[in-house]
């Protein structure tokens, strides 16, 4: 989508990513590009703060809460910098049977998931390798997609999960943090490529798998 066709807030959000991703690649080093991450991270968690604490006062129910996770059982794509943002967390803070553990679950939900078409993964149904006590393990260093994924009603997610393939059933979900955090990887992906850094975007456990092995 060309920057033209953004709305107002499309444009500051894809600009605070651009800076971001601008910055990154002031300096060739992974603690720059781990700076950076981290600051979009935390803008878009404010936002996120800003947006609850304003449906609080308004009385509008947001129903995301600890140890509701049925947003962690369907699929998850992280762009390559996020995955190695969110891989060297995991070197550095699991232990040596959380890794392995995460490494296993990784491989075998990707065995199940990469011969899957788009359809096909979108619909399918499974724990993240990094659930744990259906709490994410990794809750500090979590990808994009995990932070902007924020719902009015629990039962339109438990519906989702039960019948994926129902097409009139899907998560009521806010629009504004969703577009918030697209628009800041796209405007923090658009930095990175005009400065010759190529990225991807992986299925969570796949990234993962390439990561942690």
């Amino acid at each position: 989508m060309e920057e033209k066709n953004f709305s107002e807030h499309d444009k500051a959000f894809y600009k605070d990513g651009y800076r971001l991703g601008a910055y990154a690649k002031s300096e060739e080093s992974e603690a720059k590009l781990f700076e950076a991450i981290s600051s979009m991270y935390k803008g878009i968690d404010d936002l996120i703060y800003s947006l609850l604490e304003m449906a609080k006062r308004q009385g509008i129910s947001i129903d995301c809460k600890k140890g509701c996770a049925w947003c962690c059982k369907q699929a998850v794509f992280a762009n390559s910098y996020e995955i190695h943002y969110l891989g060297r967390h995991i070197e550095k803070s699991f232990s040596e049977a959380d890794k392995k553990t995460g490494i296993e679950r990784s491989k075998s939900k990707n065995d199940k998931t990469t011969s899957l078409n788009e359809k096909e993964i979108l619909n399918f149904k499974a724990d993240c390798p990094l659930l744990k006590n259906e709490a994410c393990s990794a809750y500090e260093a979590r990808p994009m997609a995990c932070r902007i994924y924020l719902s009015q009603k629990v039962s339109t997610c438990i519906d989702f999960y039960k019948n994926p393939e129902d097409e009139n059933s899907y998560p009521a979900l806010l629009e504004f943090p969703l577009k918030a955090g697209r628009m800041m990887n796209e405007g923090f992906t658009a930095a990175l490529k005009e400065n010759g850094i190529m990225t991807a975007e992986f299925r969570l456990e796949e990234g993962l798998l390439t990561f942690l092995q």
